[in-house]
C-alpha cells in the first residue's frame, strides 16, 4: 500500500476559525501531541501574522525534532524571511508558500496579471529553496481556477524547486467526483509533476471535504491536508481523524496507510475541546461521543450478540474505552438484563415488572442511569 501523509494544519488553518485562536503555551503542547499521534508534517502557523505567531512556530520548531514543522508564507520575501527566521532551530524545517490562481481572486485581490502571478509563485519557491530543501506551493483557490493556467503555474513552481504541490479546493466548492477529475488531470498533465508529491486541501462548505480528500488519494494525491475535529475556516477543513480511519477501514478502496497511531485519536480530540473552549459535536464521526454508542433496543440486542452487527471498527482502535450500552425509552429488556448484570444485580422472577417500570422512568427522563436502576430495584426487593 502507498503511504499517504498526514500534513495537520490545526494550528495554522483550524486555529483561524473564529474563536478558535490558541496561546503559544497551548499550540507548543498541542504540537508535541501531534508529534505523538504520529502526523507527517505540523503546520505551526503563519509567522508573519503576529509577533505571537511567530514565537510559537519557532518554539514549536525547537520542541518537535520528530516530525516536519512548516511555516506559512505568501509568495513575497518578507513572509517568507520571516518563516526562514521562525523555522531556523527546526530539524525538519518545511516552508509553505501560496499565491491565489483563481480568475476571481487575480482580479479582485491580488489585481495581478497571469504572468505576474507565475513569476511571483517561483521567485516564492526559489527564496524558500535556498534556506531549505522541504518546499511546498498552493495554488490558492485551485478548484476554480483555469486548469491550462493551473497547469502552468505547477511547472514553473516544480522547475523552481517545489517537491510538494497543493491544490486546494479552498472554498468548498467541488465535488468528489469533479475533485478527483482536477486531482487526475494535475497528474496527468504537468510536465515534471513526477518530481514532486501531490497534496489535497479541502474546506467542508458543503460537507464534503472528507470525501473529495479521499477522491484526491483515489486518483494519485500522496497527502491530505486536515485538522483534528476538522476545525477551520468557515465551515472546517477535512477531519484528520476521518480520512485516517476512512483508510484503514477501506484499505481495500484507497490502497494506503497512515503513519498515525489511531488510538490516540479520542485523546488528541479532547485535548483540543479542552483547549479551545468548543466540545466535538455527539454525533461527530470516529471522536464523538455517541459515534460507539447504542440506544436503541434493535441495535443494543445485536451489539449484545455480536459488535460487529452494527459496529465497523473496534471503539478501541480509536481511543475509546468499549462499545457504551445507553439505557433509554428506547432500550429493550435485554439491555436491561445486561446492564443490571453488569451491576451485579440479579432481578430473577420480577423482570417483567421491572421492565414495565424502567420503561415508564425511561419515557421522563433522556437517560436511566445506574443510580436509577439500583433505585427501581430496591422497590421490587422490599
Amino acid at each position: 500500500m502507498k503511504h499517504v501523509r498526514i500534513f495537520d494544519t490545526t494550528l495554522r488553518d483550524g486555529e483561524q476559525a473564529p474563536g478558535f485562536a490558541m496561546k503559544k503555551q497551548e499550540k507548543v503542547a498541542f504540537a508535541k501531541k501531534l508529534e505523538a499521534l504520529g502526523v507527517d508534517v505540523i503546520e505551526a502557523g503563519f509567522p508573519i501574522a503576529s509577533p505571537q505567531d511567530l514565537e510559537s512556530v519557532q518554539e514549536i520548531a525547537e520542541s518537535c525534532p520528530n516530525v516536519e514543522v512548516c511555516a506559512l508564507a505568501r509568495c513575497n520575501e518578507k513572509d517568507i524571511d520571516c518563516a526562514i527566521l521562525a523555522l531556523k532551530k527546526a530539524t525538519r524545517p518545511r516552508i509553505h508558500v501560496f499565491i491565489a490562481t483563481s480568475e476571481i481572486h487575480m482580479q479582485h485581490k491580488l489585481k495581478m496579471t497571469h504572468q505576474e502571478v507565475i513569476d511571483r509563485a517561483a521567485a516564492g519557491v526559489r527564496r524558500a529553496k535556498a534556506f531549505t530543501s522541504r518546499v511546498e506551493f498552493s495554488a490558492e483557490d485551485a478548484s476554480r481556477t483555469n486548469r491550462d493556467f493551473l497547469v502552468q503555474v505547477l511547472e514553473a513552481v516544480i522547475a523552481a524547486g517545489a517537491d510538494v504541490v497543493n491544490i486546494p479546493d479552498t472554498v468548498g466548492y467541488m465535488t468528489p467526483e469533479e475533485y478527483g477529475n482536477l486531482i487526475a488531470y494535475v497528474k496527468n498533465n504537468v510536465k515534471g509533476i513526477e518530481k514532486a508529491i501531490i497534496s489535497t486541501h479541502c474546506h467542508d462548505d458543503l460537507g464534503l471535504a472528507v470525501a473529495n480528500s479521499l477522491a484526491g488519494v483515489l486518483r494519485g494525491a500522496e497527502q491530505i491536508e486536515c485538522t483534528i475535529n476538522g476545525i477551520g475556516e468557515r465551515a472546517g477543513n477535512a477531519a484528520l481523524e476521518e480520512v485516517v480511519m476512512a483508510m484503514k477501514i477501506k484499505n481495500d478502496i484507497y490502497g494506503a496507510q497512515t503513519s498515525i497511531h489511531t488510538p490516540g485519536l479520542v485523546g488528541i480530540s479532547q485535548a483540543l475541546c479542552e483547549i479551545t473552549g468548543y466540545k466535538a459535536p455527539p454525533n461527530k464521526a470516529i471522536v464523538g461521543k455517541n459515534a460507539f454508542a447504542h440506544g436503541s433496543g434493535i441495535h443494543q440486542h445485536g451489539m449484545l450478540s455480536n459488535n460487529q452487527t452494527y459496529e465497523i471498527m473496534d471503539p478501541k482502535d480509536v481511543g475509546f474505552e468499549s462499545t457504551e450500552i445507553v439505557l433509554s425509552k428506547h432500550s429493550g429488556k435485554h439491555a436491561l438484563i445486561y446492564r443490571l448484570q453488569q451491576l451485579g444485580i440479579d432481578v430473577g422472577a420480577f423482570i417483567d415488572e421491572l421492565f414495565v417500570a424502567f420503561k415508564d422512568l425511561a419515557d421522563r427522563k433522556k437517560c436511566v442511569y445506574d443510580e436509577d436502576l439500583i433505585v427501581l430495584v430496591k422497590r421490587f426487593n422490599t
